[in-house]
């Protein structure tokens, strides 16, 4: 994927939107707005002032990539990317290979241990768990170095808005994972009759203590699916030599 049709089909229309199909078929009728036109904008214009923009241009809608819309099973919302180099790579939470976990993926990694039995692994990308059906969603999709929420109200929110609502009324049965205020907020949408909403404290080491932490979130989601017949995720992780072999045939 490109940038900045990349990141809203630009004034050129619809056709340069490089998302994956079955979600452009949903959601690709936004990214021709007005408001996602002045992102596109916005992101040029920042690149051209020599700001550097996480994740690259490729790696913007890797979450799309990774989890088709009809193989969504479970949805985490995160907030925006993080803004060190080499860190963000499409999706919430996870870093990739040889990046240290970051506090918050520890205290998941914990979490998952403590509910689960799993043992934490040796890095922190979690494409496996994109490819087994878990939407990796921050809210902003973009970043620039060593400014965290630089490009918070931009028009990401709309555009991840559309993309929660589109879940919340075409599938059903999902497990949504909202941990902390902000998403939350954003999940204020997701229908509870349809849908499994689950909520609690921001996994981040400010907060986890205060609810994230033994929570059971994980064996929860999985309790539910199981019970619909959508089977459990699997929430181990490879080891970090089979993930490289992953996202180098990945293209990542």
């Amino acid at each position: 994927m490109s940038a900045a049709g990349e990141a809203s089909g630009s004034a050129a229309g619809e056709d340069r939107i490089r998302l994956e199909p079955s979600w452009k078929a949903r959601v690709g009728d936004y990214l021709a707005r007005p408001e996602m036109r002045e992102l596109s904008g916005f992101l040029r214009e920042r690149r051209a002032s020599g700001a550097r923009i996480y994740p690259p241009g490729p790696r913007i809608f890797a979450a799309f990539d990774a989890t088709p819309f009809d193989d969504v099973r479970v949805v985490v919302l995160g907030q925006d990317p993080y803004h060190g180099p080499g860190q963000a790579h499409g999706l919430c939470f996870s870093v990739l290979p040889g990046v240290p976990v970051p506090p918050s993926l520890g205290n998941m990694y914990k979490e998952i241990q403590r509910d689960l039995g799993i043992a934490p692994p040796d890095h922190g990308c979690l494409l496996p768990w994109a490819q087994r059906g878990v939407l990796l969603l921050n809210a902003v999709l973009t970043v620039e170095q060593g400014k965290a929420g630089a490009h918070q109200g931009k028009g990401w929110e709309g555009f991840t808005d559309h993309v929660v609502e589109t879940l919340n009324h075409e599938r059903e049965g999902l497990v949504f994972l909202l941990w902390g205020s902000y998403a939350q907020a954003k999940g204020r949408v997701i229908d509870p009759r349809r849908h499994k909403v689950l909520r609690t404290t921001h996994p981040s080491p400010l907060s986890a203590h205060r609810g994230f932490t033994g929570s059971g979130h994980f064996s929860a989601a999985n309790d539910y699916l199981r019970r619909r017949g959508m089977g459990e995720i699997d929430w181990s992780l490879p080891a970090r030599a089979d993930v490289e072999r992953m996202l180098a045939a990945d293209g990542s």
